[in-house]
């Protein structure tokens, strides 16, 4: 079925109670529905393979907007429905879609919204920081809260107990050995074999949902690229998109080819970051240095072309705040060519390495089942025959100007996610040499348009982790009423708690490398 008509079809199977009102706005169709029938679109909705992306709510006067928004064939899809604050309830549907557990518990958390039949009710980002009646997304609660000493330690969260002889329980974190973000992860176990793995995040909570409202589009620009530190283009982009389609305005060749080009770079980056630690975590150390060598290059790079080795606050509303000159391009393509040169030659080793393929080859399994039950995105979703990416499926510029090849395996193992990301910077390399020879001369920033008050916008673009969706609404004054960012991390931190049963517990650093979430983009 083609992209256009699917919708239509989709619409025609809803019963005679379901009633659909399409609302059409600058990024996406809206479909509002009544609450008692929430549920069970999404019931419909997982028979007819739509993919939940992602969930949020909003409190708009006195009442609570509820969002999820579904995609297929490329096409999105924002589901909503309006509850009124006296009664804030909802059917659940993480009973169909597993990816909307963790969504819907932080939306409890965060407004007080029950969602009836809920598999998993337990609190998630509520952790000690503040009293049961106190609801921090609500516009009545402060910005700045109500602090009154030291939070008390979370000790007593219900982890699911481990039962039965032999079995054991293993508690790793939140704080680790390494420099990596705080995390716990509760094991139980026989012997070495993992029988399951609980995860608890939400330890590096930064209100960053909160400390959005009644920004302005350049600041809440700056805050979008610090959700995540290791995707700032990323985030800044998809905030960037959403607002710049609430306000109608359209930024200039120049500046979305400039953008591609970071955001690429980005990509490679961090790839090669994880590459080597990947071959760190199994002990082939040679690996790890070759690789993080030529990140620090690449970085250096970053640093002298661009102004900063992260690429931090390049990307601003309208457009970008950095130029590239003809020295710089021919700079790039220089290293490119070194790049390719020497990453073949670290590939050679590492493909003749078989204590290496040991390590890695049918460890971590994530089945092709899971990962679509999931929504797995990015590298863990492609490495498990999930064949989707928004610069191809829904391209934007500069992408629609270019052909995206998306590198999909299908054994699902650490190998195939390592193997997924080393085809995806080849990809990244050509497309950051297809983004120069297209440079035009032009602007960099297109004139800010102020939107009209309640304008929302839905930017959607592929990070480096995968697809990456920015939510925003505007309230008056071209201030921020609701920004609302979904990392990659919040879909694939799930599936990891599947891809390590039956593995060994000292195989699962390297699984969790090989998936290597974002605490600080899974925690807002």
């Amino acid at each position: 079925m083609s992209h256009s008509n699917w919708t239509a079809d989709f619409l025609s199977r809803l019963g005679t109670d379901m009633t659909v009102t399409a609302i059409d706005t600058a990024s996406t169709t809206v479909w509002q529905i009544e609450s008692h029938v929430w549920q069970r679109f999404a019931e419909l909705a997982v028979r007819e393979k739509l993919r939940w992306a992602a969930g949020w709510a909003e409190q708009v006067q006195n009442r609570f907007f509820i969002n999820a928004c579904f995609e297929k064939q490329g096409q999105y899809i924002l589901l909503r429905t309006i509850i009124d604050e006296s009664k804030p309830e909802l059917p659940s549907q993480a009973t169909v879609y597993p990816a909307a557990n963790r969504s819907e518990r932080h939306t409890q958390d965060m407004f007080g919204i029950k969602f009836i039949d809920h598999p998993d009710n337990r609190r998630w980002t509520r952790h000690q920081a503040w009293i049961d009646s106190q609801y921090p997304l609500r516009k009545d609660f402060p910005a700045e809260g109500t602090p009154v000493g030291i939070t008390p330690p979370d000790m007593h969260y219900p982890f699911i107990q481990s039962h039965g002889a032999g079995v054991y329980e293993i508690p790793v974190g939140p704080v680790h050995a390494g420099i990596i973000e705080p995390g716990h992860f509760r094991f139980q176990a026989v012997g070495e074999l993992i029988l399951n793995l609980e995860e608890r995040l939400g330890y590096v909570h930064k209100g960053i949902e909160k400390i959005a409202e009644r920004r302005t589009p350049e600041s809440l620009a700056k805050l979008a690229g610090r959700v995540s530190g290791d995707t700032t283009v990323g985030h800044c982009w998809a905030a960037c998109r959403a607002m710049e389609q609430a306000a109608g305005v359209v930024i200039p060749p120049r500046a979305a080819l400039i953008r591609g080009i970071l955001a690429e770079r980005e990509r490679i980056a961090n790839h090669m970051g994880d590459m080597g630690a990947i071959c760190n975590d199994v002990a082939f150390v040679f690996a790890q240095m070759q690789f993080t060598r030529l990140r620090e290059l690449w970085l250096r790079t970053n640093a002298t072309v661009f102004g900063h080795r992260l690429l931090m606050d390049r990307i601003v509303p309208g457009g970008v705040a950095c130029d590239l000159s003809e020295a710089s391009c021919h700079l790039i393509k220089k290293e490119i060519a070194e790049l390719r040169k020497e990453m073949a030659e670290v590939i050679l080793a590492l493909d003749l390495n078989t204590s290496l393929e040991d390590r890695l080859y049918t460890a971590g399994f994530l089945a092709e089942q899971t990962a679509a039950a999931f929504g797995a995105l990015g590298y863990v979703g492609r490495a498990s025959g999930q064949d989707r990416d928004v610069r191809r499926d829904t391209p934007y510029a500069p992408y629609d100007r270019v052909t995206v090849k998306v590198a999909v395996e299908t054994q699902g193992d650490i190998a195939s996610r390592f193997w997924v990301r080393y085809k995806e910077i080849i990809a990244a390399l050509h497309l950051i040499e297809d983004f120069i020879d297209q440079l035009v001369v032009g602007e960099l920033c297109a004139e800010w348009q102020t939107p009209a008050m309640g304008s929302e916008g839905l930017g959607i673009i592929e990070g480096w982790r995968g697809e990456i969706i920015s939510y925003i609404r505007f309230d008056a004054d071209n201030k921020i009423a609701r920004f609302y960012p979904r990392d990659p991390s919040q879909i694939n931190w799930p599936t990891l708690e599947k891809l390590v049963l039956d593995n060994i517990v000292p195989d699962f650093p390297v699984c969790n490398k090989s998936l290597n979430g974002s605490y600080s983009g899974n925690d807002l």
